[in-house]
């Protein structure tokens, strides 16, 4: 039969652990799911009747169930997430030979155009003549804080 602190306990680890997970939903990345997970799993132990603080049976019941319980999140959440690597930063000498799209004209004599290349833009210039919005370019070199375009024909 349960102890009144023993149920209390329980649901107490059950809150807890429904916390965290929530935590975790609205601000994915706290890597809290796995804690809010084992909590709940100890919590419903407990309001089972395993008595986990004790008794040598409960408590590998406990750690037994935790661990699954970890795993499990662990497995759930790597599933979840997507495969790809994680977006790298160019620097603009790294940006030779790639190819954008003009988002402001892109002229001679000034550094005032843009050039969008992946998710990221540039102060832009050309070597010759003016190259409009929506053309598509490559990137000769960088000078300075910019990059040096031509139009892709």
């Amino acid at each position: 039969m349960l102890v009144e602190g023993s149920l209390a306990l329980g649901w107490v680890l059950i809150l807890l652990g429904a916390v965290l997970l929530l935590i975790e939903v609205s601000q994915p990345g706290f890597f809290i799911a796995v804690p809010g997970t084992v909590l709940i799993i100890l919590g419903i132990l407990i309001l089972l009747g395993v008595d986990i603080l004790s008794s040598t049976q409960g408590l590998i019941a406990g750690v037994v169930a935790a661990m699954a319980a970890a795993s499990i999140t662990v497995w759930a959440y790597s599933r979840l997430t997507p495969g790809k690597k994680p977006p790298t930063t160019l620097s603009r000498d790294s940006l030779v030979g790639l190819e954008g799209v003009v988002t402001k004209e892109v002229d001679v004599g000034t550094i005032s155009g843009k050039v969008r290349i992946g998710s990221m833009e540039w102060s832009a210039r050309t070597e010759s003549g003016k190259i409009p919005a929506g053309q598509r370019v490559i990137v000769v070199h960088s000078e300075g804080v910019h990059i040096v375009v031509k139009e892709i024909e």
